[in-house]
């Protein structure tokens, strides 16, 4: 008979090794997510917590490692073996009480956290059929971090501080205000007193809203962020798991199969990130406050529609701060669109259903103009004395063209399609990679009009595929402007005649970097339109 000293060291040890395990798989999620679609950037909570939970868990597992070294090493009295490993499995259960503390902390650092933790009550569960939750339904946290009570860096008339509070005091009016048109849609007044009773708005969106990091990061922190081993490894795994379903969707829709699972990695980091605010809440708030509320209305009473009809329960409708909701992140507008039924349960569930989430995202590139068979771009080769003006989204080509033009793909292969239309796009300008856009690229950036979004898709897409990295070094030493910076820019264009697209709002888009091209050309410079820190400091100095 076992002495039960015996069988609790077997229990000890046992709990040592699963504890270190959970760390590790714990640790490992939490700080694989990156921003992605209409969030802010990395803030000092979220490294602080991050910093803690490495600490822990590396200090726990060295302790209780050593403790069991000694052991088996006959090594040190048992008392401070013992003591070694107590400590480290206290040490690691501290890291893991930071982690399952984490979705409230999560909550008060943005739209989606940067640093995701994994929850079973919130990812997707991997069946091949319409799921239910197999955990208790999530309620949104108290632990909301405040609204800074600073403008919006936008400089928009509707995003100062005096205007945001003043609308926030209207906010329950300017509910009221919607009830009308909630009325044309089919909603009843019971309904939508039920769902907007004791409604208030979270200002701390104001902080968020102007902090995207698909125009404030560049365009190679942001596929860093995004394109990792473990997404890529993830990937591949959920898309082995749902080969049928992949490949039902396929032949459905024409989408191909790893721009759908790109879509779902870059979005949710496969639904270990969904988001942690409450949809209705999150596009009310926009809806009366901020700089576009037009369009947060129609988004907010699609919202109310489809928890008035019952597609998704109101304690499953969680995402990010711009509402964006489910493992691909629908917009509600889009939810009505584009969501399809493709398990059959009566139900368009984008939230907790594979089928149906698979399927609607590919409902929705296919109704953007989705080409089947054709890929979203290439990577190319640009001649010496490249004429940089013809980067330019503006001016398609077709590949036959730019080929004669001496733009080649890298490693020498050819175009399989010489008449496909393409523009190019020099994202890091003239020292970084070059890449020939087609028509599905333009799809994409219907999902997310961004284009480093847009090129983090298309690339995850290859990976998961099996292609291999971006050929062509990326210009490393470069720095992204900060926001004041960009303003600054392109306000020194706009006082010069530089067409920017209207004002200066400190994204430079198309407009803008248009702008740049045509300035470096008139002051000499190779016209890629790049915003760099060098080309700020010409423009201050003339």
């Amino acid at each position: 008979m076992r002495d039960s000293r015996d069988e609790t060291k077997t229990l000890a040890v046992g709990l040592q090794a699963t504890l270190i395990a959970e760390c590790s798989r714990f640790f490992a999620a939490f700080v694989s997510g990156a921003p992605t679609r209409r969030e802010a950037a990395l803030e000092p909570p979220q490294l602080r917590l991050r910093f803690a939970l490495q600490f822990y868990c590396e200090s726990g597992r060295a302790l209780t490692e050593r403790g069991m070294v000694e052991r088996s090493n006959g090594a040190g009295q048992t008392n401070s073996i013992d003591s070694s490993r107590r400590l480290g499995v206290s040490t690691i259960a501290a890291a893991l009480a930071i982690v399952f503390a984490a979705p409230a902390v999560a909550q008060t650092v943005g739209e989606r956290s940067p640093l995701p933790v994994p929850r079973p009550s919130q990812a997707i569960p991997m069946t091949s059929a319409s799921a239910t939750p197999s955990s208790p339904p999530r309620r949104a946290t108290s632990g909301t971090r405040e609204w800074s009570g600073k403008p919006g860096s936008s400089g928009h008339p509707l995003m100062t501080a005096e205007a945001i509070r003043s609308a926030a005091a209207d906010f329950p009016a300017c509910i009221e205000r919607l009830w009308p048109a909630a009325a044309r849609r089919g909603v009843s007044r019971a309904s939508y007193d039920n769902m907007t009773a004791g409604l208030t708005p979270d200002l701390r969106i104001m902080d968020l809203m102007d902090a995207q990091p698909e125009f404030t990061k560049t365009f190679w922190a942001y596929l860093d962020l995004l394109v990792t081993d473990a997404r890529i490894k993830r990937g591949r795994e959920i898309l082995a798991q749902h080969a049928e379903i992949f490949a039902a969707v396929e032949r459905a829709y024409g989408v191909d199969r790893y721009v759908i699972a790109a879509i779902w990695g870059i979005e949710s980091n496969y639904s270990t990130a969904i988001g942690e605010r409450p949809v209705l809440r999150s596009t009310a708030t926009l809806a009366c406050i901020g700089r576009r509320q037009k369009y947060f209305r129609d988004e907010f009473l699609a919202a109310i529609e489809l928890i008035h009809r019952g597609d998704v329960r109101p304690d499953r409708l969680f995402g990010s701060w711009a509402g964006a909701f489910g493992p691909t992140q629908f917009m509600p507008t889009s939810f009505k669109r584009y969501a399809v039924d493709f398990d059959g349960d009566g139900r368009r569930d984008v939230v907790d259903s594979v089928p149906d989430v698979i399927a609607s995202t590919a409902n929705n590139l296919k109704k953007d103009g989705w080409i089947p068979g054709h890929t979203w771009g290439y990577e190319v080769v640009l001649p010496a004395r490249f004429d940089y003006l013809l980067a330019d989204r503006s001016r398609n080509m077709t590949l036959g063209e730019w080929s004669r033009l001496g733009v080649a793909r890298v490693a020498g292969r050819a175009f399989p399609r010489p008449n496909d239309l393409a523009y190019l796009l020099v994202p890091a300008g003239a020292n970084g990679p070059a890449f020939l856009m087609l028509k599905n690229y333009r799809v994409i950036m219907r999902y997310n009009p961004a284009e480093a979004y847009a090129l983090a898709i298309g690339h995850l897409a290859d990976r998961l595929r099996g292609f291999g990295p971006i050929v062509q070094a990326w210009p490393r030493h470069e720095r992204a402007l900060t926001s004041a910076e960009r303003y600054e820019l392109q306000g020194h264009l706009y006082r010069r005649g530089f067409d920017i697209g209207g004002k200066p709002d400190g994204l430079i888009g198309r407009r803008s970097r248009g702008a740049i091209r045509r300035y470096q050309a008139s002051v000499g410079l190779v016209p890629d339109g790049f915003p760099s820190g060098g080309l700020l400091e010409r423009l201050r100095a003339r």
